[in-house]
Order: structure tokens, then C-alpha cells, then sequence
């Protein structure tokens, strides 16, 4: 089943107004495959939702970084799912490793809000990945396999969800998961899921890759036959970006 490329920008708590123009801006004037090629979403911080959404080109998508696990209410400081939708935001990032370590976000927590999000019309890039403590233990797969049960055990469509496998020790840090490295532990995902949501779910659902991707690593990384794309961090507040976007016709010409 031909799975199309996904390329994911987090900008994270960065930028002003400004800034945010420029990056459009270069977006917006790029040369990059089409959509039947590769879906581009870019995810700015909560208070430029809207100001991105205005300027963006069409073909690009927008995303959330997070949202609330319910319903609005007494909720100081969250933001919605019901809000995002009001906004006309079509995709939200739920379960970076940022926020489950920082904010002690756990695997149960993550479930819910992917599952809330999805019951609520949203389409979700659900973050799974280990620690360097963790890989060096050799509990890689056991961690990301729990973190892609507490989603399996709440949902039963995956038609909306993208699987970013995100090494926490290669996030911002330089270092980079090998080709085979994440091509390995994209294997291993997809197996699980095989076995535990079925062939077809295996078979159709994005697994993509984040972890310090840039224009020169992008290439080789996307060559991968189970890296079915990327989530970006500081390399998407970059003209680079267009270079990564630019690698997913490495696929296409698989």
C-alpha cells in the first residue's frame, strides 16, 4: 500500500509576528513535489495559529501543538480541541517527548488526548520515542511499544494518525538516529502494530522519523523503506526545510 510522505514542521515556543511572516514567506514562495507526493503540516506556537493560517498556501496544512484532554472549562492556561476546530486547524502534535518529560505527561494521559482529539474530528501526530538511558538499557522497543499501546487500547480508526517516532536523545542534541537505526525501530512499530491493531492498520498508517533532521541527513533517511517521512523541529524554522520537504521524491523514485 503506497504510503504518502509526510513532513512535519514544530517551531515549538519560538518566533514573533514577524519571524513567523519570514518563514511563511519562504514557504509560501518554494518550489516542492506536489501533494500526491508529500503532505506538508507546519506547527507554530498557539497564538500564531491564525496568522499562519491566513497567509499559508492552501496546500500546506496547520497544526496544534497540543490541546486539552476533554471538553473545555476550568482549565487555566489549555487549549481545546473544540477551540482548534472552531480555528479551522486540522491537526494537532500530542505526545512529545517534551511534554512527557517536562510536563509528566504519561502514556495513559497521551492516550486519552489522542483518542479525544480524533473523537472530536481532528487528525493527530501521535509522538512515541526513547530516552538515551533507555536505548542503552535495550529497552528501546518496550518503551515505544507502550507508548503505542496506551493509543492502540483508545482508538479504533487510525485513518487520522501519524506515528512519530522521535528518539529523545537525538532531539536537538546533533545527533541523529542512523538510517538503520531508525529504519529498525520503524520495522519494529510497524510488526507491533501487524499484530496488535491488524495488517491493514500496519500496512496504511505513516511512521515517520524526528530527531535533529536536516537538509544534508534528510536524503538518506527518507531512503528507508518504513520511514514514511519527518517531524522537524529547529531545521523547519529554516530555508532547509524546502530540502527536507524536497527529499520525499527519494521515495518516489523508489
Amino acid at each position: 500500500m503506497a504510503r504518502t510522505f509526510f513532513v512535519g514542521g514544530n517551531w515549538k515556543c519560538n518566533g514573533t509576528s514577524d519571524d513567523v511572516k519570514k518563514i511563511v514567506g519562504v514557504l509560501n514562495g518554494a518550489e516542492v513535489p506536489p501533494e500526491d507526493v508529500v503532505e506538508v503540516v507546519v506547527s507554530p506556537p498557539y497564538v500564531f495559529l491564525p496568522l499562519v493560517k491566513s497567509l499559508l498556501r492552501s496546500d500546506f496544512g496547520v497544526a496544534a501543538q497540543n490541546c486539552w484532554v476533554r471538553k473545555g472549562g476550568a482549565f487555566t492556561g489549555e487549549i481545546s480541541v473544540e477551540m482548534l476546530v472552531n480555528l479551522n486547524i486540522p491537526w494537532v502534535i500530542l505526545g512529545h517527548s517534551e511534554r512527557r518529560l517536562l510536563l509528566n505527561e504519561s502514556n495513559e494521559f497521551v492516550g486519552d488526548k489522542v483518542a479525544y482529539a480524533l473523537s472530536q474530528g481532528l487528525k493527530v501526530i501521535a509522538c512515541v520515542g526513547e530516552t538515551l538511558e533507555q536505548r542503552e538499557s535495550g529497552s528501546t522497543m518496550a518503551v515505544v511499544a507502550a507508548q503505542t499501546k496506551a493509543i492502540a487500547e483508545r482508538v479504533l480508526n487510525w485513518d487520522n494518525i501519524v506515528l512519530a517516532y522521535e528518539p529523545v536523545w537525538a532531539i536537538g542534541t546533533g545527533k541523529v538516529a542512523t538510517p538503520a537505526q531508525a529504519q529498525e525501530v520503524h520495522t519494529e512499530l510497524r510488526k507491533w502494530l501487524h499484530e496488535n491493531t491488524g495488517p491493514e492498520v500496519a500496512a496504511s498508517v505513516r511512521i515517520i522519523y524526528g530527531g535533529s533532521v536536516n537538509g544534508k541527513n534528510c536524503k538518506e533517511l527518507a531512503a528507508q523503506p518504513d520511514v514514511d517521512g519527518f517531524l522537524v523541529g529547529g531545521a523547519s524554522l529554516k530555508p532547509e526545510f524546502i530540502d527536507i520537504i524536497a527529499s520525499s521524491t527519494v521515495k518516489k523514485n523508489n
